[in-house]
């Protein structure tokens, strides 16, 4: 049986490197797109295509239609909050646009699936905690909004053509590779401060609680809505909460540096609180994260500390 083909739009990136090795495990024929913007062909295993565009760029059609993938993983994405503030056009540019350039490539293409990369940003700040896929969506972000609308047109596309569309709304996502910007790279920014011996800033009071998915865990969700989920929308977290204070002194204990943060002020579209339910997931697709918190802190951290020794 020949291999399935998978296309993987930021496939170059933090977690989208981590999917290519999960699906080139499973047996995946990969083709990458990925404009480098934050991604790098260095996080890429060998032999594997890298298509080096823009998801907005009209090129991207011809692309597809050359591979014809049976699967497209869509995490190309602005992922940043704090620059979603700063400019929301650039934001739903790339965000909205670049998706329904990707859903349009996909019926060009004749692909089967497209599993949608998107966020808890989408909810807002929550009701009820844990959240449910069912609850309301209030995005306090252009980022929320433009994932928000991102998946609108992705389950309309499915309703009115035909395509599968598999939704993953992540929680924090942590690990290897992930760039210390950002924040959605809380863990990252904090790792790389004390392993600089500098102080790590904690924007507001740190009493902000959070739900943090080590990245292995996320692409093996990835993996199993390749097959399963169709039409579905499913959180990707641990459905287990830790405020920020809580994660630093968790953090010291992992790494044994020794040290207060500091402060800075709130973040603009900034979530209080988020905890994910994740029971959907675990019943519909088949998947539970395995990696708990201070495994993947440890795991982060030995990753970092290794870069920053550099070879030899």
């Amino acid at each position: 049986m020949p291999a399935m083909r998978v296309l993987i739009t930021g496939g170059a990136g933090f977690i989208g490197s981590h999917l290519v090795e999960t699906g080139r495990q499973a047996g995946w024929e990969i083709w990458v797109v990925d404009d480098l913007s934050r991604g790098s062909r260095s996080n890429l295993p060998d032999g594997i295509p890298l298509i080096t565009i823009d998801i907005r760029d009209p090129a991207l059609e011809e692309l597809m239609i050359d591979f014809r993938p049976a699967v497209i993983h869509h995490l190309a994405a602005q992922v940043d909050v704090a620059a979603s503030v700063a400019d929301p056009w650039h934001d739903a540019s790339v965000n909205l646009l670049g998706t329904l350039r990707v859903l349009r490539a996909a019926l060009r293409s004749g692909v089967r699936r497209v599993v949608l990369a998107s966020s808890a940003a989408v909810y807002g700040e929550p009701e009820r905690l844990p959240v449910a896929e069912g609850h309301p969506l209030r995005p306090l972000s252009p980022y929320g909004l433009s994932k928000a609308a991102a998946e609108a047109y992705a389950r309309w596309f499915g309703a009115y053509y035909g395509l599968e569309v598999v939704i993953l709304r992540y929680g924090n996502v942590y690990g290897p590779r992930q760039p210390a910007v950002g924040e959605a790279g809380v863990i990252a920014r904090f790792l790389a401060a004390l392993a600089d011996g500098e102080r790590p800033v904690i924007h507001g009071d740190g009493r902000q609680v959070r739900d943090f998915i080590y990245v292995g865990d996320v692409a093996a969700a990835h993996l199993q809505a390749t097959a399963r989920g169709a039409g579905g929308i499913y959180n990707i977290g641990t459905g287990r909460a830790i405020s920020i204070r809580g994660l630093y002194r968790l953090m010291q204990r992992v790494t044994g540096v020794e040290g207060e943060p500091t402060h800075g002020p709130p973040r603009p579209g900034d979530i209080r609180r988020m905890v994910l339910d994740i029971r959907r997931a675990q019943a519909e697709l088949g998947w539970a994260p395995r990696v708990g918190l201070r495994e993947g802190l440890a795991e982060t951290w030995r990753w970092m500390a290794g870069r920053r020794q550099g070879p030899g």
